[in-house]
């Protein structure tokens, strides 16, 4: 449920539903973005969910601010539209060429390297929300015990695939770009397709991923 709508500048509202980041929470989120981008409210020019934020824009020539929170008091989320169990399988290749961090994970966590992949293998995590670069799926919960932080120095390039993690989230660079995150690994698989117009995006809020090992040899076959 939606604890306060506010304005976010001329023209958007920023929906809060609390300060809990849970899938619970983020369900409801889900729901709000869903129900609403069904409607296709005139107006209404893009919908930003986030773990437990819904940023909404809209054009003022064709709808004001009272208008908008109005449709959203009234809005009858829609049951049948709610589903949660979209599971996508995701390869990941922990060679060293590509677990850039994976001595820092260790020393940070007191975990050597075999843990610290059993911890990412054999938990099925949540997408709450895509965003920073194109397609880009910030997962949780992983487990508390490979909780850390970011690096102190940022990376200018993070390389295209790179499987990050940072406190309770897991992510999945879409593109190269600067980033933060401990790397542990990279997937050969295109997790946001700019030709694809309908659906470019792979892994969407609401999703659950599981990872699992390749080898160096898989990855640059499924590459090709």
């Amino acid at each position: 449920m939606i604890k306060n709508i506010s304005n976010l500048g001329d023209a958007a509202i920023y929906c809060d539903f609390g300060s809990e980041v849970s899938k619970k929470v983020n369900h409801e989120v889900i729901k709000y973005f869903k129900t609403l981008k069904n409607k296709n409210i005139k107006g209404i020019t893009n919908l930003a969910p986030s773990y437990n934020k819904l940023i909404i824009t809209f054009d003022l020539e064709i709808i004001n601010y009272k208008e908008l929170i109005e449709k959203i008091h009234d809005l009858k989320l829609d049951e049948t539209d709610w589903n949660f169990s979209n599971k996508k399988i995701i390869p990941i290749c922990i060679d060293e060429e590509f677990a850039l961090d994976i001595d820092r994970v260790s020393k940070k966590t007191n975990l050597n390297f075999k843990e610290i992949y059993k911890n990412i293998l054999s938990k099925e995590l949540y997408c709450y929300m895509t965003g920073f670069v194109a397609g880009m799926p910030f997962l949780g919960d992983t487990n508390k015990n490979i909780w850390l932080k970011r690096l102190e120095t940022p990376r200018v390039k993070v390389p295209k695939g790179s499987v990050g993690i940072t406190e309770q989230f897991c992510n999945i660079y879409t593109y190269e770009s600067p980033g933060g995150w401990n790397i542990i690994g990279n997937t050969p698989v295109k997790i946001f397709n700019k030709n694809e117009e309908e659906n470019p995006v792979l892994i969407k809020p609401g999703d659950s991923v599981q990872f699992y090992e390749i080898t160096k040899k898989e990855f640059n076959k499924i590459k090709e």
